[in-house]
């Protein structure tokens, strides 16, 4: 219970590091390019990692060559690249509240990949599946019945972020975890700054302007944040983690209220709270809530 408590705790440290990252990206938005940002935000977090290395046994860092593991780094890391990409792009037109609501939606997003392989889901996913769409609806769509751009670029995120992590589900067990994070984040910076030089016009002193949400973004939350729920899992169950780390929507509207003075409407309000309710139910288990009702009564 003890190693489990600590684990909750961390991985409620690292929601809350990825939660107002999305400020971070928000501001950074003001001074860079979405792929400048970006490029340097994995750039910053792959090196961050790189002191982990020093700590590898040298059997394990002999494996850094691998084949297997280089495709299966860039195999995460095109992902990761789309994710990254379209999410950022799309906190240049939404707020960081509603970014971070709609990313949580890789939740149930990964059982309907499941389906698609056909792994059968349990009902309580598809259930939260559809009340989180029904909140995503309240909150992005406004009365023309036309979702708002950003939000959609950030929906679409949510996918290729399901689709990450889908990947990582088979490439963890068979390669060393640092390994794998840094040659994704490599693989992430080196295409967004190819576009960035290509797209954008990056300058000295624009980055010097957004450097502190870039450390942040790029140490804190790419570096710290990944480590802590590396670490966390150890003694973590998988179900738990996932509705922990989903608590990172929650910070990020309580860091755009706080720091960019965010306000939504009633309605982005009632779909926040759908979204979270559907997440919510896509992790309980059905079986322990009428055990419960049954103790009470």
């Amino acid at each position: 219970m003890s190693n489990q408590f600590k684990s909750n705790g961390i991985l409620l440290l690292a929601s809350l590091l990825w939660g107002l990252a999305f400020v971070a990206q928000r501001q950074g938005m003001l001074f860079v390019g979405p792929f400048t940002f970006n490029g340097l935000r994995f750039a910053l977090g792959a090196l961050s990692l790189v002191p982990l290395l020093f700590f590898m046994k040298p059997a394990i860092r002999k494996t850094m060559l691998d084949k297997r593991l280089l495709s299966g780094s860039i195999m995460a890391g095109v992902a990761l690249f789309f994710a990254a990409s379209f999410q950022q792009v799309g906190i240049i037109y939404t707020s960081a509240g509603n970014a971070g609501f709609i990313t949580s939606l890789y939740i149930v997003f990964v059982p309907l990949f499941g389906f698609l392989r056909r792994q059968s889901s349990p009902g309580r996913v598809w259930l939260g599946a559809l009340v989180a769409l029904s909140g995503l609806y309240m909150l992005s769509v406004g009365d023309d019945f036309v979702m708002q751009t950003g939000d959609l670029l950030v929906f679409i995120s949510a996918v290729f972020w399901a689709a990450h992590l889908v990947i990582l589900s088979y490439l963890a067990a068979q390669h060393d975890f640092r390994l794998l994070a840094i040659f994704q984040y490599a693989f992430v910076a080196i295409l967004s700054l190819g576009l960035a030089f290509a797209l954008e016009t990056p300058s000295l002193p624009d980055v010097k302007l957004a450097a502190i949400p870039i450390l942040y973004a790029g140490i804190v939350s790419v570096g710290i944040g990944f480590t802590l729920q590396v670490v966390a899992q150890r003694h973590a169950r998988a179900d738990h983690a996932a509705l922990i780390l989903s608590l990172e929507a929650v910070f990020a509207a309580l860091g755009g209220w706080l720091i960019l003075n965010e306000i939504t409407d009633w309605r982005g309000v009632i779909g926040c709270a759908l979204m979270l309710v559907g997440v919510v139910l896509s992790q309980l288990r059905m079986e322990a809530l009428f055990r419960s009702k049954e103790k009470n009564t």
